[in-house]
């Protein structure tokens, strides 16, 4: 099989973005024309922001500068993991016992959340993720957290796989075992994002779409959101830009760094399908720089591998993830990928999210760090409560460590780079 140039799509959704080839086409909202008024005013219309605005209804009105879900909630991997996006052992020690039990408790109603939204919309949720160890060793470390997440947190989801068992299960040999969380899955993103979308208008949201938000001020005790085409005076300020925050955001830009991730789809695998992943669950290894797959529900591939940590995406992104699925894979290194994307998320430097009041009455959520596609529309739900005045879960979040990152504004894109390269690095020693 020879592979095949990336058909283009167009923007915002990204050159070669599978998602938005099997998207029915939506009309776009109209762009904002004029002053509006609002209880609160949601910038970004990605899992974080139509959260809220489902929460809100017709209290929110939701700006969006290019289309729904066209950053990172729509070019993905649709990866669903439970639980945050450290490890319960990792935050026993970070932030003791009774906040990482209380953190459990959060993601375990976010879940619970998400299922509500994949039951009511169509966006091809399969159950099953698999958590796949890429050197050996680690057994005992993965039955001690078995057991620690049965006994400590009442969490029967997690089954350990052996070597043998894996290599059957994936249809490659180059894992050394794992865990399968039966509690996660994979969805499509771009259509669960148009659902929410669509959930959220029927409640009275208000969406307008190729509307940037260029800044925003205080007025007479209000907040006076500015864009190119008209302004939207409100109460409260939900910012949920995840890696594209500017400097709306305040403090949040410092402790949120954008760095771009890339995915390829192959052609239809045929009978090879059935070898692959025969459970249909979705996959992610324990490299730093992860590799993650999973079945489109026609038969194809899609994979995620290799990311960069400045402006712009490399010119042949489906070279590069070819170089990646051709180790796990080395049957497939000649398929034929039919698209291929990159896509900007935001990670912080203890990868935990950034979640808080920047200014009164301006919140912030971002800095998920891969972990987005169950948390965000959660938290998005969390932080239109608290616009309302119900707190509580907010400040949980906002007590999670995620400090700026080192160097400060001139050196710290050159120290985080210098440091994500060198964990890259020790994926390929």
């Amino acid at each position: 099989m020879t592979a095949q140039t990336p058909r283009p799509y167009p923007s915002p959704y990204g050159r070669g973005n599978w998602y938005a080839d099997t998207v029915t086409d939506v009309p776009a909202s109209p762009p904002l024309d004029g002053d509006v008024a609002a209880e609160v005013c949601i910038i970004g219309a990605g899992f974080t922001g139509l959260g809220a605005a489902l929460a809100l209804g017709s209290r929110a009105v939701v700006l969006e500068a290019g289309r729904i879900g066209c950053a990172a909630s729509g070019r993905n991997g649709g990866q669903v993991h439970t639980g945050q996006r450290r490890d319960q052992a990792w935050l026993e020690k970070t932030v003791g016992r009774d906040d990482a039990l209380a953190l459990w408790r959060l993601a375990e109603e976010a879940r619970a959340h998400f299922a509500s939204l994949v039951t009511a919309i169509d966006c091809d949720w399969r159950p099953g993720m698999i958590h796949a160890r890429h050197k050996p060793g680690g057994e005992a470390e993965d039955a001690d957290y078995l057991a620690l997440m049965a006994d400590r947190y009442g969490y029967d989801q997690l089954e350990l796989i052996g070597e043998t068992a894996l290599a059957h299960e994936l249809g490659t040999d180059v894992y050394h075992g794992g865990l399968a969380d039966h509690g996660g899955g994979h969805v499509h993103p771009l259509k669960l994002a148009q659902g929410m979308a669509a959930q959220a208008r029927a409640a009275g949201a208000v969406i307008h779409e190729n509307t940037r938000a260029d800044a925003w001020r205080r007025e007479g005790g209000k907040i006076v959101v500015e864009t190119g085409g008209g302004r939207v005076t409100c109460d409260q300020l939900i910012l949920s830009g995840d890696g594209l925050l500017n400097r709306m955001a305040g403090p949040a830009q410092a402790r949120v760094m954008p760095i771009n991730n890339f995915i390829a789809v192959t052609a239809p695998l045929g009978a090879l399908a059935d070898e692959i992943i025969r459970s249909n669950a979705a996959v992610s290894d324990s490299r730093f720089v992860v590799n993650y797959f999973r079945k489109t529900p026609d038969g194809r591939l899609l994979f995620g591998g290799g990311e960069n940590y400045r402006p712009g995406f490399p010119h042949d992104i489906a070279g590069l993830v070819r170089k990646n699925l051709a180790k796990i894979y080395p049957r497939l290194a000649d398929v034929e990928i039919t698209h291929a994307w990159g896509g900007t998320l935001g990670i912080t430097f203890s990868r935990m999210p950034f979640v808080g009041e920047v200014a009164q009455g301006v919140r912030v959520a971002a800095g998920y760090s891969g972990q987005g596609v169950m948390l965000a529309p959660y938290v998005g739900k969390l932080l239109a409560e608290a616009a309302l005045g119900e707190t509580g879960p907010v400040d949980l979040l906002s007590r999670l460590p995620t400090p700026p990152f080192p160097g400060g504004r001139l050196l710290r894109w050159p120290l985080t780079v210098a440091g994500l390269s060198w964990y890259a690095l020790r994926d390929r020693l």
